[in-house]
């Protein structure tokens, strides 16, 4: 059985140690779209822990998370930055709003980007994201 367990790119394991290691909200794809991880802030956002929902393909963990427009347009997975880091491989950021599995809209930025263990090795993407207003609050707090 061990066989049939496809080894992690480095990359993606140190970017997931990234991810384990800062407050910042990130989750991660792998080269074949599958999530592979998000971190405990993001567990926030999404409603749920990382351990509840495990690797699963992107395309239906981003179908759950119902991204909109702020006029309440569903957007697709190509339109949104996860989608253009993966699919195109080149970085992308936009404000969508999302419904997380606890069933609360909310808006976020999210910026994506693909991630190469060689100029031409894709390995995944990264895609680093926050609650809108969450920046501004913290920046408030603190000054």
């Amino acid at each position: 059985m061990e066989g049939a367990r496809q080894q992690k790119s480095v990359v993606l394991i140190l970017a997931r140690e990234l991810a384990a290691n800062v407050a910042t909200p990130i989750f991660l794809i792998d080269k074949d779209g599958k999530l592979v991880f998000y971190n405990e802030p993001a567990e926030a956002i999404v409603g749920q822990p990382f351990a509840q929902v495990g690797e699963m393909p992107v395309a239906d963990w981003g179908a759950s998370m119902q991204p909109e427009d702020a006029e309440g347009n569903k957007l697709s997975r190509r339109a949104i930055p996860p989608g253009v880091a993966f699919l195109e491989q080149r970085a992308a950021h936009q404000e969508i709003f999302i419904t997380g599995a606890d069933g609360v809209r909310r808006g976020i930025e999210i910026t994506a980007f693909p991630l190469f263990a060689k100029a031409d090795e894709f390995a995944g993407a990264i895609c680093i994201f926050w609650e809108r207003g969450a920046r501004e609050s913290s920046a408030e707090a603190t000054g």
